[in-house]
């Protein structure tokens, strides 16, 4: 089991049908000094989080009376849980299912079953730490590139002034290619950077969310250009 000495603390909610999954996953969050509860199905889930917020979210795909990518598109358009970082513990481990998943909300983290606690614990505090710095950061400025607007800390954008709906991952790949206009990133760097070091997804993952994000900018589209035999760039 992972240490007891935790550098960041949270609560932590993991929906997980199989019983002994969900103890031993919550045993081992424990151990690590973690708050974490668990929940068999999406009612129980929703009782908890009316009851006490929580700042992490591990969500099973497969339950008994929900999709868990249906609670994850849920919780992204629920004031008071839009921002909780979720992580996707499932033996669904497609790479259509990773982009399904990261589509609709989950934070940075795709994890298959079977896990290792350890990692498991190490990715949960990861989480946290970045909900806590996000939350601490002063309001960053917004950022425009033509009639491209985004506002980072909210986590809103608009083109020609009317609003853009973006997954969380399709906005952190936006704000990524606007903060350096007319740079050209590599799909590897754009992964890496976006996606994190240990996302595992191929670089198709990177094509997919532009050619999303391009259908949504409509007239616009161009915005975000493509370097052949390189990667993306944002038009500046």
């Amino acid at each position: 089991m992972p240490e007891k000495a935790a550098p960041v603390s949270g609560v932590v909610y993991y929906v997980e049908d199989d019983k002994n999954i969900r103890e031993l996953t919550t045993y081992a969050l424990r151990q690590a000094g973690l708050d974490a509860s668990g929940c068999s199905d999406d009612a129980e889930f929703r009782r908890m989080c009316a009851e006490r917020r929580p700042d992490v979210i591990l969500l099973d795909i497969m339950l008994p009376d929900a999709d868990g990518l249906d609670i994850l598109a849920r919780v992204r358009h629920t004031p008071g849980l839009s921002r909780v970082p979720v992580m996707m513990l499932t033996a669904k481990d497609s790479e259509l299912d990773k982009v399904r998943a990261l589509d609709g909300g989950a934070d940075d983290d795709y994890l298959s079953k079977p896990f290792g606690m350890m990692e498991l614990v190490s990715r949960t505090r990861a989480l946290l730490r970045r909900a806590g710095r996000a939350s601490d950061m002063p309001e960053r400025k917004a950022l425009s590139v033509e009639n491209l607007t985004l506002w980072p800390d909210r986590r809103e954008a608009t083109i020609d002034g009317k609003p853009l709906s973006l997954t969380m991952r399709e906005f952190d790949l936006l704000e990524f290619l606007m903060r350096s206009p007319g740079v050209v990133f590599s799909r590897e760097t754009l992964l890496q950077r976006v996606w994190g070091w240990d996302f595992d997804g191929g670089s198709r993952t990177v094509d997919v969310h532009v050619q999303q994000i391009r259908a949504k900018l409509g007239d616009s589209s161009d915005l975000i250009e493509t370097v052949r035999g390189v990667g993306y760039r944002m038009r500046g």
